[in-house]
């Protein structure tokens, strides 16, 4: 790899590798190494690369405030490593910082026209010793425009064909995953010359290595509003303190970290904000069907869908179906996918302007949120419950979500009852072999739960064409606030009834956490 020559865009850039006088890097300090929780897989995985042998530059990307840099700059900890930020201005001011960021490395101040040149320089630092370089928010250096865009990537992937000469490590990493992925993606010219690493929200028993020593409750609540996020989670849930006052000092305080987070995050990304804070909004108290958007925002189903579209490209809304459905199924539901944007949809977005105008934090908590949080932390809690199915009972469920459908005919008919839905129900080949209701309310849970289970849900589920085994479900019953005498007693005289409380469902979901970083 003694020269490198790209012709991109309509310019040649030249490196001549063998005149290079280079420094070796000096290895990288993270400052905040000592704070760095988790994400001992996806370290793992980093590593593997680093001590591999595939060339190929590795994607690493994931929604803003998942931790990604954090996860790179702890992965960089120590290693001869070079950090460059992208931001959101000119490219050839971005470029012109570069070039001052590498000046020192390679001994003289590169010229770089564009992207090709400076992916050009990089690989020819690292041509006698072996460096790790990321890039981070890598689109912003990409033109807007598919045709230029392709050409640039075009130019890159010239640049790469030749990899195997340098010792660069290079890592492109981005937070906008439809632009990430489009990389990646078969037409793209890159595809074939990077390596995939997707950094995932924090599963629930991981999160809690944030927590200090709370009540199973406390746990599953401070998770419905944080989710599994690496910044909410820091700011609501890590140390002392209630979630009261971490909401109200973060979140509801106009000066409070958190206040305008998720508008900024979204002006940023969308075009047309407005659309997408009124589904938000409209979809932060419960999932929706495409049906209820459209009338709720006055909106043809047609025009709402692009959108939809674009917030679950983003990773922040999810459509359901029935875990029953077929591919083709058409009923499904929408809902808000990240925890901390759905409360604060629900309880922020609108009360803005009054809690900066003067309307108290402590007051909106108590008066508004503490009554409705409940209904905010059940969704969660229905996921744990399935969650806690597959792991506890996977040989038994190897699918496990939730189903809804018709009621009963003769009980549609006569108007007693139109719908039935089910919070966890797991199948296996095609048959029900787990079904469940999750309960997160003050009152124990009483006979009637069961009573209507088998009644009318079970009925309609087999109504829909969805069979039971032969020797009928397992039955799980989950309950924030415990059990009445009644159904206590009832569950010891039946083998394929079983109670789980919420401190038992807490505990079996911690000991599936994977080691602390």
């Amino acid at each position: 790899m003694g020269l490198i020559v790209v012709a991109s865009c309509g310019m040649t850039v030249t490196a001549n590798i063998a005149t290079i006088m280079q420094s070796s890097a000096e290895p990288f300090s993270f400052a905040a190494a000592g704070e760095f929780l988790n994400r001992a897989d996806d370290l793992a995985r980093l590593e593997d690369w680093w001590g591999g042998r595939d060339r190929n530059a590795l994607a690493l990307y994931g929604r803003r405030r998942v931790g990604k840099s954090w996860l790179f700059r702890a992965f960089a900890d120590g290693k001869p490593a070079l950090v460059l930020v992208a931001e959101r201005r000119a490219e050839g001011a971005q470029l012109s910082r570069f070039a001052a960021r590498l000046e020192p490395l390679l001994g003289f101040r590169p010229e770089l026209p564009d992207v090709p040149a400076l992916i050009a320089s990089l690989y020819a630092l690292a041509e006698r010793e072996r460096m790790l370089v990321v890039i981070d928010e890598f689109p912003y250096l990409l033109p807007s425009r598919a045709e230029r865009r392709d050409e640039v990537l075009t130019a890159i992937q010239a640049i790469m064909e030749e990899r195997d000469g340098s010792k660069l490590q290079l890592v492109l990493c981005g937070s906008h995953i439809g632009q990430m992925t489009t990389l990646l993606a078969d037409s793209s010219p890159l595809r074939g010359r990077l390596t995939p690493l997707a950094i995932e929200p924090l599963r629930f028993a991981d999160a809690q290595t944030f927590a200090g020593e709370l009540t199973a409750r406390e746990r599953i609540e401070r998770y419905a509003v944080t989710g599994g996020m690496s910044l909410y989670l820091d700011e609501l849930a890590r140390g002392s303190g209630s979630l009261r006052a971490r909401v109200c000092a973060r979140v509801l305080d106009h000066r409070g970290p958190l206040f305008n987070d998720p508008r900024e995050i979204l002006e940023e990304d969308l075009r047309q904000p407005g659309i997408y804070f009124s589904l938000l909004e409209e979809l932060s108290a419960r999932a929706r069907t495409l049906g209820d958007l459209a009338a709720a925002l006055g909106k043809r189903t047609s025009d709402l869908g692009p959108y939809l579209e674009t917030l679950r490209e983003m990773q922040l809304v999810e459509r359901l179906a029935p875990v029953s459905a077929g591919r083709e199924t058409r009923d499904h539901r929408y809902r808000i996918g990240d925890q901390f944007l759905r409360f604060w949809f629900r309880f922020v977005f609108d009360v803005q302007e009054d809690l900066r105008t003067g309307l108290r934090p402590a007051d909106l908590y108590d008066g508004e949120i503490a009554p409705l949080l409940a209904e905010h932390v059940a969704p969660v809690f229905e996921q744990l419950c399935r969650e806690w199915v597959r792991q506890q009972l996977g040989d038994r469920a190897s699918r496990v979500g939730a189903w809804w459908g018709n009621a009963l005919h003769e009980l549609r008919r006569s108007g007693q009852r139109q719908r039935e839905e089910i919070d966890v129900v797991g199948l296996r080949g095609g048959a029900v072999t787990v079904v469940g209701e999750c309960k997160w309310t003050n009152a124990a849970l009483s006979t009637k739960v069961l009573s209507e289970l088998e009644r009318f849900k079970l009925p309609a589920l087999a109504q829909a064409g969805v069979a039971s085994t032969a020797d009928g479900p397992a039955i799980m019953l989950f309950s924030r606030a415990g059990f009445r005498p009644a159904l206590v007693e009832h569950a010891t005289r039946r083998s394929d009834l079983r109670l789980v409380g919420v401190d038992e469902l807490v505990s079996d979901l911690l000991a599936t956490a994977r080691p602390a970083a």
